[in-house]
């Protein structure tokens, strides 16, 4: 810790360079009077770092806390600090064009107006989404309804922001409340930010579809009067996801590419696994496309770089930070180690370790490592005996037995906590608990040990992930799960799509003896599907075959979408037997939003 350079003062610098004013107070609230937002609660982070806190991390999070209207260069501005993600606004000359629009729309109106008030009332007349996830789209409706302006995104966007929200939402979204420490409170003892922002917004998402797609790298387009040309780099932060240069302004954006902290390989909440190798390879391409043409490097989180030789030595250093991790875990991997030992193998180069922006708040190189090693080689490490575990209460049940007991279990697990073992605390503390999930022993024990991981963690999503472990331990309420499937997302599903989400939450074992055919003529898009349930499996096809369907439904694509949501069948023209439709919504389960993680 005493080797990190904390008499290091440029970040400070410049995240309050080019600042304009604050909202004040920083609170946003839903036309119901709901706050989604409470930047002041962070205001705590204005004192010296407490005994609960990794000094890092706290350094982190009092910049990440800075709120307001920043100048960015000549013609662009920034919101930071009212969402998990900044909003960027250049001035054109009729109007502006907004990139990234935040979370929720309440939150993206509130920066848009924080820019009026001292910039002026100029219209939105362009939208960009740097990439398909949903802090950067969500606020869309916020600024613009998109009627008449460009909306513009990288290729298959609409593809992966839909399917990354819906297929595993649930999921994703209950582990996302872990993540964000949503359930924690704003204090030296609870949430400090995530490391990438302060948090997510609860207000609502919304998403307007590109009206038109970039597809390649090097394309120009001029929108409002304002030069941008592309750099396309599908596969890295996100699945579909573009840098780009504003030339008559020298301005470079690095969507999330290249942020102030170590980016996930694989995030904490769960998404598909990301390909440092291409990531690092994106940002060579980047440096040598625009390094010569930037005076200032921003992005869709944290503050800007500005001047061309800090530039080229923050993307280099984003640059060899993954290639790093890439090429280090492929070697080891290749000499027969798992993920989990290269991961406490990793050493990264000191150069790096001294460069605050690689650090791991976000990411982490334990996680990272993992992820790349879950990349190329899956889950099996290769040793037969991890083939057929098994499950997690099973395990900790024969576990406990072998220790002696649970109050054994306890025992030891104390004994370790006492010589500062706590990691392997943790792991007979989760069999303990696993075991018999009502000993209140090993509960109030393990949460403690929680308690105190997450106090000394560095990264903000793996304090976060502990102490809400913590808070669920000791019986504390857990707040509902927030769906990021809003009407904006839905209406936004193909017909594969939908099909495709229809067919996840088929009961497999409740549906192996129905055999039907239902075909699926969606007026409005004069398209016709169908669907086949087979051996506990919903089958899509996009064009029909010749045979004759059991049942046969005209209906438009929004009533489909309300009839999967739990709608009415009543007026729906159809032709055929109607109880086939009742066969099929009776196999169809309900995701769980808030099952359980800390306990069996």
């Amino acid at each position: 810790m005493a080797d990190l350079p904390f008499h290091d003062r440029a970040d400070f610098d410049n995240a309050e360079r080019g600042f304009v004013a604050k909202l004040r107070p920083a609170v946003v609230q839903a036309a119901d009077g709901k706050v989604v937002w409470d930047n002041d609660s962070y205001d705590f982070l204005r004192g010296d770092c407490p005994p609960t806190a990794h000094p890092s991390l706290w350094r982190q999070a009092q910049l990440c806390a800075k709120q307001g209207l920043f100048e960015v260069t000549d013609g662009i501005y920034q919101v930071r600090g009212l969402d998990l993600s900044n909003m960027t606004i250049v001035e054109g000359q009729r109007g502006v064009i907004v990139i990234d629009p935040l979370v929720s729309t309440e939150c993206a109106a509130a920066a848009l107006r924080l820019y009026r008030d001292h910039r002026g009332e100029r219209p939105v007349t362009g939208l960009i989404y740097t990439h398909s996830h949903a802090d950067h789209f969500g606020g869309a409706r916020g600024v613009t309804d998109g009627a008449g302006i460009p909306v513009m995104a990288p290729a298959h966007f609409m593809e992966h922001a839909v399917s990354e929200n819906v297929y595993a939402g649930t999921a994703m979204n209950r582990r996302a409340l872990y993540m964000y420490g949503q359930l924690l409170p704003h204090d030296p003892e609870g949430q400090l930010g995530c490391g990438l922002g302060m948090g997510t917004s609860a207000g609502t998402v919304s998403l307007i579809p590109p009206t038109l797609d970039i597809t390649r790298t090097g394309q120009q387009e001029t929108v409002d009067g304002v030069r941008i040309v592309f750099q396309l780099t599908p596969g890295t932060e996100a699945p579909a996801e573009m840098n780009f240069l504003f030339p008559d302004h020298r301005a470079l954006c690095m969507a999330e590419n290249a942020t102030h902290n170590q980016h996930n390989v694989l995030t904490l909440r769960g998404a598909l696994v990301r390909d440092a190798r291409v990531w690092a390879r994106y940002l060579t391409e980047a440096i040598a496309l625009f390094a010569d043409k930037a005076d200032v490097a921003f992005a869709s989180h944290h503050w800007p770089t500005w001047e061309k030789d800090n530039i080229v030595r923050f993307l280099s250093e984003q640059r060899d930070l993954y290639a790093y991790l890439h090429d280090q875990t492929m070697r080891m991997l290749n000499q027969g180690m798992t993920g989990t030992e290269i991961a406490e193998a990793m050493q990264m180069p000191p150069a790096l370790e001294q460069a605050w922006h690689t650090h791991g708040y976000y990411g982490s190189v334990s996680h990272n490592v993992k992820a790349i090693y879950q990349r190329y080689l899956g889950w099996f490490d290769g040793n037969p005996a991890h083939l057929w575990e098994h499950p997690p209460v099973e395990q900790a049940r024969r576990y406990v037995e072998c220790l002696g007991g649970a109050s054994a279990v306890v025992a030891l697990a104390e004994r370790y906590v006492q010589e500062g073992d706590v990691r392997f605390a943790a792991t007979l503390l989760n069999h303990a608990v696993f075991a018999d999930e009502s000993d209140p022993a090993a509960r109030r024990l393990l949460a403690q040990v929680y308690t105190r991981m997450g106090h000394s963690a560095e990264n903000a999503t793996w304090r976060n992930f502990y102490l809400t472990g913590a808070t669920e331990l000791t019986g504390r309420p857990s707040a509902g799960t927030a769906s990021t499937t809003s009407p904006d997302m839905l209406s936004a599903l193909t017909a594969q799509q939908i099909f495709d989400a229809l067919a996840i939450r088929v009961h497999g074992p409740n549906a192996w003896n129905e055999r039907f055919a239902i075909d699926w003529h969606l007026t409005d898009l004069d398209e016709r599907h169908r669907t086949t349930m087979s051996n506990g499996v919903l089958i899509h096809q996009r064009t029909p075959p010749a045979d004759q369907a059991d049942l046969t439904l005209h209906l438009t694509r929004q009533r489909l979408l309300g009839l999967l949501s739990g709608g009415g069948a009543d007026g729906i023209d159809h032709d055929g037997d109607m109880t086939v439709l009742q066969r099929l919504t009776a196999v169809l389960e309900e995701p769980t939003p808030d099952f359980a993680i800390v306990t069996p």
